[in-house]
């Protein structure tokens, strides 16, 4: 247990909240496709950490710890519903202005459907470094994996999104 006194736990999760509800906002709509369920499970991402801070030692990468949340209830919701590869795309995070050309979104339906048929062991750590700029070492610390196999599981993404995605264009 920690020596921190409620309100700033409280304290503290407000700050975290506005650091970092986008980027896992962001992380994951592409883990799962979908924005409404992207918006429940970062509710669920924020509230499961603020269930567990009191837990949390004073010298944690807090970044890290909220992207090991994330990715385990992307997993969860995933297992939850196992036709994966047949979901589609309802929302996207491209912006509604006029300003957006078809293309644009044509082209950001097939990454979203190539990226959909990564199994998520890839897709995640995909996500992270391509998309959101994470460091291998930082992916190895959000994954609680080694480095090693971050820099497997990334060219062995790379390749199988490049096959999904020459097979949607």
């Amino acid at each position: 247990m920690t020596g921190r006194p409620a309100d700033s736990h409280k304290m503290l999760m407000e700050v975290l909240y506005s650091e970092h509800h986008r980027a896992i906002l962001n992380y994951l709509y592409r883990m799962v496709g979908d924005a409404a369920r992207a918006e429940d499970l970062a509710q669920e991402v924020f509230l499961r950490a603020f269930r567990a801070l009191p837990k949390l030692p004073d010298a944690a990468n807090y970044r890290a710890w909220l992207y090991r949340i994330a990715t385990n209830a992307a997993y969860d919701a995933l297992r939850r519903q196992r036709l994966l590869q047949w979901l589609s795309l309802r929302e996207t995070d491209v912006d509604d202005s006029s300003s957006v050309r078809p293309e644009q979104v044509i082209q950001h339906e097939l990454v979203q459907e190539a990226l959909m048929k990564l199994p998520t062991t890839y897709r995640s750590p995909l996500v992270l470094f391509s998309v959101q700029g994470h460091t291998v070492r930082e992916i190895a610390q959000m994954l609680g994996i080694s480095e090693g196999a971050v820099k497997t599981r990334l060219s062995r993404a790379r390749e199988l999104f490049r096959k999904a995605y020459d097979h949607e264009a």
